[in-house]
């Protein structure tokens, strides 16, 4: 039986109200205690859309790894963007950074925790990444989770999990997650809205509904912190936890009873959306960031948007960007990409636009042609492959690029990830913070092709409908 959608002023005024003098201070008291090193696995770069301050690594060599690890700051990301990879790739080089990271902690004589950032709509593969994870940290470090947190409630982008079901705001609505378009995800789409059954569909019966463990907002919201704790010090043999959230209130009472647990022994994996990971770091609170903040007064160049996502919302949002006449808009026939040699002249025409009017002052926007490229074969790595294909030719035109912007935006998970990994070619780069909520910005670092330069990363997910265009006139 499908779910019903709900109101989220409804829902907000039914919920128990909570008090919020002291909860922040008791988890800054116990990750006080818990004196281990953080390490968030992204799979694309829209992770970081809640910290400031933070270090993001494109690579996982032993060398960023370790620099991660002797970091003052108790966490660091590593993108990993798996989000673009097969499954069997992606089990592969998440056994390879587990196996790294059991080394360098053991070198430094330093406990970790390992968070799976994935996305706050449920796509990604799961159970894949943390099951690879679970199994490499009991290998290389004799570390046997005992249980799994599921945790995808994302306040900026409107992400709620009530009464177990997961649910994506679409203004005052909540739709269940699975009967929005995330859940038709040609690669990683699901049927079910309710967790349990989520994880049961998606680990194929291996972990059953009725036996996941439930932290119910009721009891999140009677401060109930001690029956929390009680219930996760019993989770043994990789169970499933699933939090329901509804403000970073209820993620900071689970967080203070977790900790606990931790710092008595118990160690779990994680399947986290970004919020949890910003509650973790212990970061504050940080305004948006200004033009002046980001922006060096003396650069004469235009900026660039690069748009990939095809979500609904990305769409809508470059429909309303294509009235502000300031911008230079230029259409990307992606559709060429089953002819390699036409693809490579749209290619370099796009690129001579580019520079022609960056150099000019002038801002420009390349999208990718509204409609998808469908193979219609049914085989989702045949799909996966078309789309990673599409991605190259796209950041192969800020690759190409001679001329230096003033900022790159990138409006998709996989595109930003391409383009600054690849196009931009950073190593490291520091979260500067948000530009809007929900969306970060890069401070790339000096081996970079343009260093220094702020890098806006877009979820194609995130926003309202004027939300893109307000980011490219604020910067332009």
């Amino acid at each position: 039986m499908a779910e019903m959608k709900l109101s989220l002023a409804e829902t907000k005024a039914h919920l128990a109200a909570y008090d919020n003098t002291d909860i922040r201070e008791k988890v800054m008291q116990q990750l006080v205690m818990l004196g281990k090193k953080i390490i968030v696995l992204d799979d694309d770069p829209t992770g970081v859309q809640t910290v400031h301050g933070i270090s993001v690594y494109t690579d996982w060599t032993r060398d960023s790894i370790v620099e991660g690890f002797l970091e003052e700051n108790p966490m660091f990301f590593i993108l990993t963007n798996s989000r673009s990879f097969t499954n069997e790739h992606t089990v592969k080089i998440h056994r390879q950074i587990a196996k790294t990271i059991a080394e360098v902690g053991k070198e430094q004589d330093k406990e970790f925790i390992i968070i799976s950032r994935s996305d706050s709509t449920l796509r990604g593969h799961y159970p894949a990444e943390t099951q690879a994870l679970r199994e490499t940290l009991l290998t290389w470090a004799g570390m046997d989770n005992d249980g799994e947190i599921i945790f995808p409630f994302f306040q900026e982008g409107g992400r709620f999990t009530i009464n177990n079901i997961h649910y994506v705001q679409e203004g005052d609505n909540l739709i269940p997650a699975g009967e929005t378009e995330f859940a038709s995800d040609k690669t990683f789409g699901y049927i079910h809205s309710h967790l349990g059954k989520w994880i049961e569909e998606k680990t194929e019966g291996q972990f059953k509904a009725q036996n996941v463990l439930y932290i119910s907002l009721e009891e999140i919201r009677r401060g109930d912190i001690e029956g929390i704790y009680q219930k996760l010090l019993c989770v043994t043999g990789f169970n499933k936890v699933v939090v329901n959230a509804m403000d970073y209130y209820d993620v900071m009472v689970f967080t203070s009873a977790l900790l606990r647990a931790i710092n008595q022994g118990k160690q779990f994996l994680f399947r986290t959306a970004a919020s949890f990971t910003k509650v973790l770091s212990g970061v504050a609170d940080k305004e948006l960031l200004t033009k002046e903040e980001l922006l060096d007064a003396t650069v004469t160049t235009g900026g660039l948007v690069i748009i990939g996502s095809h979500v609904n919302k990305t769409s809508q949002q470059l429909e309303i960007l294509k009235t502000y006449d300031k911008a230079i808009m230029i259409e990307f026939n992606q559709h060429l990409v089953l002819q390699p040699l036409m693809l490579a002249v749209e290619v370099e025409r796009v690129v001579a636009l580019c520079e022609e009017n960056i150099k000019a002052g002038k801002t420009v926007v390349v999208y990718t042609k509204r409609e998808r490229v469908d193979l219609n074969t049914n085989n989702k790595e045949d799909e996966l492959d078309i789309s990673t294909k599409i991605s190259d030719a796209i950041t192969s035109i800020v690759q190409k690029l001679k001329v230096k912007p003033k900022f790159i935006v990138a409006k998709g998970g996989i595109t930003s990830s391409e383009i600054g990994t690849k196009g931009i070619q950073v190593r490291k780069a520091i979260v500067a913070g948000q530009i809007k909520p929900g969306i970060p910005v890069w401070i790339v670092g000096d081996e970079s092709k343009f260093p220094g330069m702020p890098y806006i990363i877009f979820p194609g997910n995130v926003g309202t409908p004027n939300t893109l265009k307000e980011v490219v006139q604020l910067l332009d």
